[in-house]
């Protein structure tokens, strides 16, 4: 099953059942943001891989054309490798398969969109943080079980608002429990969402 692991990653173990897929942003490296993951829950393990496209040297989890203009194709390869790698994860590090929260920002935000839209299965929830439409699936999941939390930043230079309203749309049309939260900021995170993220995620009762 190791073979399968096929993207560079970083694992810490957790003390609980949570497991967080950490998605970085163009530019990041499986490690940029594990001190995130650990504000967001300190007790969950961690799963960081690296996303395999460069982009001028910089690591993204799929291709785009520009800024904004996405590779359709392959997104949708690169989100169906990511979800096998999460289920090789799951088997190789003996994590709760029905505990996977994705944590992504911009670019691993989209990437774990994407998740939602074609593999759902892999994930229980998913905080995004500056996430776009990925694509608009030909048929859309069943996502009743899933819960979503978007921030985004109202000052946003690369996503308008009304981007992140059309994502918010298909994830809701889709059945999925979306909490959205617009705070005073551009394309960087602020500590204040971070908290509240946090908030969101420690407030579930199985």
């Amino acid at each position: 099953m190791k073979s399968e692991l096929d993207f560079a990653h970083e694992f810490v173990p957790g003390s609980s059942k949570r497991t967080l897929l950490l998605l970085h942003g163009t530019g990041g490296n499986e490690r940029d943001l594990i001190p995130l993951g650990r504000e967001i829950d300190p007790t969950a393990a961690i799963l960081s891989p690296r996303g395999k496209i460069l982009e001028n040297g910089m690591p993204r989890f799929f291709h785009r054309f520009a800024e904004g203009i996405f590779d359709e194709e392959d997104l949708k390869k690169r989100t169906h490798e990511l979800a096998d790698f999460v289920g090789a994860a799951v088997e190789q590090y003996e994590l709760a398969a029905d505990q996977i929260v994705a944590v992504g920002y911009s670019n691993g935000a989209n990437i774990a969109a994407g998740l939602l839209l074609l593999r759902p299965e892999t994930l229980r929830a998913a905080i995004l943080f500056r996430a776009m439409v990925p694509l608009v699936p030909e048929k859309l999941p069943d996502l009743s079980l899933l819960r979503v939390w978007i921030g985004a930043g109202n000052q946003d230079p690369i996503i308008p608002t009304s981007e992140t309203q059309r994502l918010v749309e298909l994830l809701r049309n889709a059945r999925a429990d979306v909490t959205i939260r617009f705070f005073t900021a551009g394309h960087n995170l602020t500590n204040n969402e971070i908290e509240i993220a946090r908030d969101w995620l420690m407030s579930w009762h199985d």
